[in-house]
């Protein structure tokens, strides 16, 4: 399938950036703030995992008051994130080419500044490439609500039925689609191929790499 769009909206986490060591970290510095020293690593991903769908945590950390480890974890992680991520292989080279054809903006449901986003993509050499970043801070109505994307589509000037929404998660391949925008999944983030294909999204990708190959006239 081909995609002919004038704009691509494209999620951080998982689809621009690596932030498994960040979730790490915030996972291990939150429970030991709680006097916990020995947990299972896999909770690492599973936490985000279930924060993204707005699913409860409680079984992962029976022992834990959960208002109180999400309160640590939250504040911990929002703060590590632009110390803690890294590109993810090839994405600069593929932002360059695409900006060369597309308007691109970025948005995240991190709890932060739009400015530090900045920052962070400043330090990769990845800032310059977007038109326009948009953080949970700038919506009432965070993921699978489509108000961000349709936000995101207005500051670049697209139709939002000119755009193709790429991301990692369940979320933002709803969000995409109920926005009425093209949704392509790609498999760098922590979700699987499976979950991604029960949101029937237009394309699921390895990466973003591999939309270069699936934009008309690229």
């Amino acid at each position: 399938m081909m995609l002919r769009v004038k704009g691509a909206l494209i999620d951080l986490d998982g689809t621009i950036v690596d932030s498994r060591e960040a979730y790490s970290e915030a996972l291990k510095k939150a429970l030991t703030m709680l006097g916990l020293r020995e947990f299972n690593p896999a909770m690492a991903v599973e936490i985000p995992r279930r924060l993204e769908q707005n699913l409860p945590i409680n079984d992962l950390i029976p022992k834990v008051n959960i208002e109180k480890f999400l309160e640590t974890y939250l504040t911990v992680y929002y703060r590590i994130t632009g110390k803690k991520t890294k590109p993810l292989p090839n994405v600069s080279k593929t932002l360059e080419e695409l900006s060369r054809r597309l308007k691109l903006a970025l948005f995240t449901m991190r709890h932060v500044p739009k400015e530090n986003i900045r920052r962070e993509m400043e330090k990769f050499g990845l800032a310059k490439y977007f038109h326009c970043i948009v953080t949970a801070l700038d919506t009432r109505f965070p993921k699978p609500s489509p108000k961000a994307i349709l936000e995101c589509s207005q500051k670049l000037g697209v139709n939002i039925s000119e755009c193709v929404v790429v991301g990692d998660s369940v979320t933002d391949i709803r969000a995409g689609k109920k926005a009425g925008a093209k949704a392509v999944a790609v498999l760098s983030g922590i979700f699987s191929r499976e979950e991604l294909e029960r949101e029937k999204p237009d394309l699921i990708l390895k990466d973003i790499n591999e939309i270069l190959g699936f934009l008309a006239g690229l």
